[in-house]
């Protein structure tokens, strides 16, 4: 609940923020919406603020018989204040403290509207009076607290499930609210806490991921200077990827925030991974050219085969070493273990992928494009 607080102001993982002109029909719409949202599938409790719950005392000046006591409303709010709310007439030290002194009427000269109506009171001309000849007091029903975002009264409602998705149990919420309730005019509902912190990432990280693949397209360009190699680590790439989508999928961990992290954390290993294989196989194959004045697909087979192999150990050290360092995390039990196990989960399955489409699917498809144009030998 504090994280949560933290992170998104909201105690629950999701809220709804019900916002409109009225705090009496705010609180009523909130009542509805948690009947409602108790219906959904993957509720686990639901509690709407009670908006309008708090009992205060309301003084209300009588400015025309105030006029006719020779009183006026600052005269009487001053009574107001010092006989009912009290007023610091001085302070006491004892030693480094200070204790103010408050004065104001006995309690049982004001615990009600009745008896504060006898309280009694001294015009300037003398006369004698009671505090209920010049107001009119009641006790009414109000907000204990006022919420107001982008100048509108707010109600809150927390909602917690017991579904890790949560687009998918908002999903289903906004469906049963459609038909369920209609809004009044004027009156608005949006939903908060950790389902608006991850559409506010995944704004951004719409923006940013296409952004960054082509500035990854341009780099590798400039570092290779062929369209073709640059196209061969971007085709295999979805297959390193694959592996950390099949073991999210064993693991029955949902999409999120953490897990695109971790997604693209394998994407740089991944194309890091590619780029340097690529390099292993260009210096082999240019070896070949250097030696060989007529080259043939054996030729290229047995380049590709050595660049490979080349690659092998160093491809198998990495490897070894982030399993090493991440298997650790996901059979971790404490403190934020939950967010990263959820980062790590793609990089442990896109590893074994990825070492798939290092070691087998490049070199197959670099021997595939640098032998397309060269005639078996007989």
């Amino acid at each position: 609940g504090r994280i949560d607080m933290l992170a998104t102001g909201i105690k629950t993982p999701i809220g709804l923020k019900i916002s409109g002109p009225d705090l009496s029909r705010i609180s009523e719409l909130g009542q509805q919406l948690e009947k409602i949202l108790k219906t959904v599938p993957g509720t686990t409790s639901v509690y709407a603020e009670r908006v309008v719950g708090a009992r205060y005392m309301d003084i209300e000046i009588d400015r025309f018989a105030a006029g006719r006591y020779g009183m006026n409303v600052a005269d009487i709010q001053d009574i107001i204040r010092s006989a009912i709310g009290g007023m610091n007439i001085t302070e006491t030290i004892e030693g480094r403290e200070r204790y103010p002194v408050n004065l104001r009427f006995p309690r049982d000269t004001r615990d009600s509207p009745e008896v504060l109506a006898d309280l009694p009171i001294v015009t300037k001309s003398g006369a004698h009076i009671r505090l209920g000849d010049v107001t009119h007091i009641k006790i009414i029903d109000g907000p204990g607290m006022i919420r107001s975002e982008n100048a509108r009264l707010n109600g809150w409602i927390y909602v917690d499930t017991d579904d890790g998705d949560i687009s998918s149990y908002i999903a289903r919420a906004r469906i049963v609210m459609e038909n369920e309730i209609t809004l009044p005019a004027g009156y608005s509902l949006s939903w908060a806490g950790q389902y608006e912190y991850m559409e506010r990432a995944k704004e951004r990280l719409f923006t940013i991921i296409p952004i960054t693949l082509l500035l990854i397209i341009f780099i590798l360009y400039l570092a290779f200077r062929k369209v073709a190699d640059v196209v061969i680590i971007l085709i295999s790439l979805p297959l390193a990827l694959s592996g950390g989508l099949w073991l999210l999928y064993l693991l029955d961990f949902h999409l999120s925030i953490a897990v695109a992290v971790g997604f693209i954390a394998l994407a740089g290993v991944a194309v890091e991974l590619a780029i340097v294989m690529i390099l292993f196989l260009n210096t082999a194959l240019k070896t070949v050219h250097d030696n060989q004045t007529a080259i043939n697909r054996s030729h290229i087979r047995a380049a590709v085969t050595e660049g490979a192999l080349m690659r092998l150990r160093p491809l198998l050290m990495t490897v070894v070493t982030i399993f090493a360092g991440l298997l650790p995390i996901m059979i971790g039990s404490g403190t934020g273990s939950e967010i990263m196990q959820r980062i790590a989960a793609p990089m442990i399955g896109g590893m074994a992928s990825a070492t798939l489409l290092t070691l087998v699917v490049i070199p197959a498809v670099f021997y595939l494009w640098h032998g397309r144009k060269i005639k078996e030998e007989d």
